[in-house]
């Protein structure tokens, strides 16, 4: 079981990625930052950061389905950046960053029921 709250090069070292993380499209548009949740776009396959309800032309993306392991800045163009996408894995609450739309306790707490969902588990840690 992997924790996000390690750092991303320490994963590798260990060669615990290997089965957690995986390439993932990210739309264009964003600077996101380490640790962004993610949903995908269903049309697309790609990801961006999870809105709270549906958005037109992202239909999908609503629903968190993973996290990025790296900052990655796609204001320009779309990226390739590394994601995990299944557990399990434990993350760190504090660590997770949401879209703006995610803005109190209800709808974060909605999200992290999203992760847990593919084995992706926010926990509160010290």
């Amino acid at each position: 079981m992997a924790f996000l709250g390690e750092g991303v090069g320490d994963m590798r070292e260990r060669g615990r990625h290997d089965h957690l993380a995986c390439p993932g499209l990210v739309i264009a548009g964003t600077n996101y930052a380490l640790g962004s949740v993610l949903g995908k776009i269903t049309a697309s396959g790609k990801y961006r950061l999870s809105p709270v309800a549906e958005v037109e032309g992202d239909e999908g993306a609503e629903t968190a389905v993973a996290v990025l392991l790296e900052a990655v800045d796609a204001t320009a163009a779309d990226k390739t950046a590394l994601v995990v996408a299944r557990g399990p894995v434990i993350l760190s609450e504090a660590a997770l960053v949401f879209d703006a739309s995610v803005d109190d306790a209800t709808k974060t707490a909605a999200k992290h029921a999203e992760l847990s969902s593919v084995g992706l588990v926010p926990r509160e840690t010290a």
